[in-house]
């Protein structure tokens, strides 16, 4: 007769998922980042349309001149400033971009309060950058790192993240290539900004790596039609890759 094998011992059974579940309230603001983009995505007819940029010639000059403008103006010299310039140009090439609709009504802003996407342990808050075209690029660079000191410390206030007629945000500081911003209602459009990354483009017939960013613009279709969102891209673009027309100006 066959000696009897000792039955091996069952795997102790793991706990169901409802045990390894952690259930969290979600902070007050979280509750209004959802609703809000809930309410957006419900509301507006969106679309989002994309170009890239060739980033050499904003890089060059930062490079150039980053010593000595943070030790004249106090402040770092980032890429936001370049942005919320081209970005101002473009709208007011583009009123539409920077217009809502208020019940049969379009109304259109001729001013730029200018919201900046600011990343903290919370969730995202949108500080604005009130009338951004009669600010120099060392202005815009000082508003907004103050905010993002305020953001960081949670004392933002809400009349300092209300009142925006459109919105830029950066996923590239963390990595992202391409994304599809939700808008932030009632505005018309925002504008995402996206990691900087070597490619090969064509340049005078020749091939060349070159720092390259996707840019997307999100906007509602019933304001904004596609040959004015490509045109707003188009003069963002221009901008950025002949920084010296921001600083002109021009």
């Amino acid at each position: 007769a066959k000696e009897a094998r000792p039955t091996p011992p069952r795997p102790a059974s793991k706990p169901d998922d409802a045990a390894r579940e952690e259930r969290v309230r979600m902070t007050k603001l979280r509750q209004t980042i959802a609703r809000r983009l809930k309410d957006a995505q419900d509301t507006a007819a969106m679309l989002t349309t994309f170009n890239d940029v060739d980033m050499s010639a904003v890089m060059a000059m930062r490079s150039q001149y980053k010593d000595i403008f943070e030790k004249k103006h106090g402040t770092k010299l980032g890429f936001m400033g370049f942005f919320t310039k081209a970005v101002i140009g473009a709208l007011k090439d583009v009123p539409a971009v920077n217009a809502e609709i208020d019940g049969q009504d379009l109304v259109y802003k001729n001013y730029y309060h200018i919201g900046i996407a600011v990343g903290t342990d919370k969730g995202l808050v949108v500080p604005v950058v009130r009338n951004a075209d009669d600010l120099s690029i060392a202005g815009i660079e000082k508003t907004i790192s103050g905010f993002g000191k305020k953001a960081r410390d949670g004392k933002l206030s809400i009349d300092e993240m209300q009142g925006g007629t459109f919105t830029i945000t950066n996923g590239g500081i963390y990595g992202s290539l391409m994304s599809t911003p939700i808008l932030n209602a009632p505005q018309s459009g925002i504008l995402g900004m996206h990691r900087i990354e070597e490619r090969p483009v064509v340049r005078n017939g020749k091939i060349e790596a070159r720092p390259m960013m996707y840019l997307a613009l999100s906007y509602d279709h019933r304001i904004v039609d596609g040959k004015e969102a490509v045109t707003f891209l188009v003069r963002v673009k221009e901008a950025l890759e002949d920084p010296a027309r921001l600083v002109l100006d021009l």
